[in-house]
């Protein structure tokens, strides 16, 4: 797929990967909606297969590939969910998943991973250990590597959470994603402007790992530089391939504060009664910010992921009654 994928690709995709994953339910909450003066679609993928949206494009890419490109397994580097997906879905095809991890990694990231019969293999906690350790895996195994999301298969895949919400729910303004490595802004993109082309796309980013803010705003990639946020599944760069998705097809994207995402997280958990990680809530923190934009709207929130540490909540030590 040399050119940027279509609504066409997405629907394959989709195709390919729906005996595998959940369709996922879409949720709605009216304290939420008085709350904020719009109606919010929830799509959740919290609930989806390893807890994220992830085993869609992890999964679209497994069986994308042919017998010859899969025979000596899959490999990627990941610390999260990225390496449990594609554990899992090389587990259903029957191939070796190698994932290169960090040896930071949660015990709780990496029993996940090697439960789903990965080899794991650690290295020093930094992009050019990570990569360079990748490369040492695919020469001595032949793996195919699946990049994390500037890979237009994992992509289209990822798309598929979009397609579904908006066939489920047709006719709204908005639909809203996180960005970080932005496979699933971009997949998402792709998906609603191909069915609802008056629909607009906004990203919610933090506002302490903003590269995508100011790469959108630049009109080229500025690279994050030292991220630091709660919404640990967002630290990631834009790539070469998402980046001019997003550059065309994504209206906005809005900067949320650290308090902002703790708020709109704790929020669901209270409201909705969902387990949501931090990266989940960023869209939502993004309205709570500037209601005033979306006022009156229908708006679709794609809820990323539920994979949180449940001893380590970010409101435990606050006071009882904050944020309700």
């Amino acid at each position: 797929m040399g050119t940027q994928p279509t609504l066409e690709d997405i629907r394959q995709a989709h195709t390919r990967i729906k005996p595998f994953i959940h369709n996922t339910p879409v949720l709605t909450c009216r304290a939420i909606d008085d709350m904020l003066g719009a109606t919010l679609f929830f799509k959740c993928e919290n609930l989806q297969k390893v807890g994220a949206f992830k085993i869609r494009g992890a999964c679209n890419a497994v069986y994308s590939l042919s017998d010859t490109d899969s025979q000596n397994g899959v490999a990627a580097h990941s610390s999260g969910n990225h390496a449990a997906a594609l554990a899992l879905a090389g587990q259903w095809r029957g191939i070796k998943a190698y994932v290169v991890m960090p040896e930071n990694s949660s015990a709780v990231k990496l029993k996940a991973v090697a439960g789903y019969e990965a080899e794991i293999v650690l290295c020093k906690p930094t992009l050019e250990a990570r990569e360079e350790t990748l490369d040492g895996v695919v020469q001595s195994t032949g793996a195919a590597v699946i990049h994390p999301y500037n890979d237009y298969r994992v992509i289209c895949g990822q798309g598929t959470a979009a397609l579904e919400l908006c066939e489920e729910i047709p006719g709204l303004d908005t639909v809203m994603a996180p960005v970080g490595g932005g496979g699933l802004l971009s997949g998402t993109a792709i998906a609603v402007k191909g069915l609802s082309p008056q629909t607009e796309v906004i990203a919610g980013e933090p506002e302490r790992a903003d590269d995508a803010y100011r790469s959108l705003k630049a009109g080229r990639i500025i690279p994050v530089e030292d991220p630091d946020t709660i919404a640990d599944g967002l630290l990631t760069s834009l790539g070469d391939l998402t980046f001019p998705i997003i550059d065309r097809h994504v209206k906005d994207i809005i900067t949320v504060s650290e308090e902002e995402i703790v708020a709109a997280m704790r929020l669901i958990w209270t409201r909705m009664k969902l387990i949501v990680e931090p990266s989940a809530s960023v869209p939502l923190g993004a309205i709570m910010r500037r209601p005033q934009d979306f006022a009156g709207k229908r708006i679709g929130i794609i809820l990323s992921g539920g994979n949180v540490d449940l001893d380590a909540l970010p409101w435990i030590g606050q006071e009882a009654g904050h944020g309700n």
